[in-house]
């Protein structure tokens, strides 16, 4: 990393593939490429036979035994939306990260140290709409930096 993007900062991203997370990535990269800060993309995964709960990345086949698909699924999209957030933003420094675990827990670890935290919030309309998920509600509550939730993305 260089002396600027040192002392500019970095910034987290949480990315799963949803369209106010690749909102998010696009909003941090244009951040970044005004304040000289880095940028790390952040994708968690945890296994279905674990949670008992489907992954956000439905790409994969989620049966017993398949996190080596879901990991690779979530790779896949952490690459997908780095490449999109970039493609106007060539001289932003972006680190893709893919790890397993709680994506809230995952994302606080990341922001120790950091400039901020960006994240989406996939709002479901109405009056659950308003409500932020469990990953946005967490950060806000336990960042150790500043959060922004990027809400109503396209």
């Amino acid at each position: 990393m260089s002396e600027q993007q040192n002392e500019s900062g970095r910034i987290v991203v949480g990315v799963d593939g949803s369209t106010s997370s690749r909102a998010a990535l696009r909003w941090a990269v244009r951040q970044a490429g005004l304040t000289g800060a880095s940028v790390e993309a952040i994708a968690a995964w945890q296994s279905p036979t674990l949670v008992g709960l489907a992954s956000p990345f439905t790409e994969a086949e989620q049966s017993v035994g398949d996190d080596d698909r879901i990991r690779d699924a979530a790779e896949r999209v952490v690459r997908a939306a780095v490449a999109e957030a970039t493609a106007d933003s060539p001289g932003v420094r972006v680190k893709a990260e893919v790890g397993e675990g709680s994506a809230a827990q995952f994302l606080l670890d990341a922001a120790n140290g950091a400039t901020m935290v960006v994240v989406g919030s996939r709002g479901h309309g109405g009056i659950a709409g308003t409500l932020l998920g469990s990953v946005s509600q967490t950060l806000a509550q336990h960042s150790p930096c500043p959060v922004l939730i990027i809400r109503g993305a396209e």
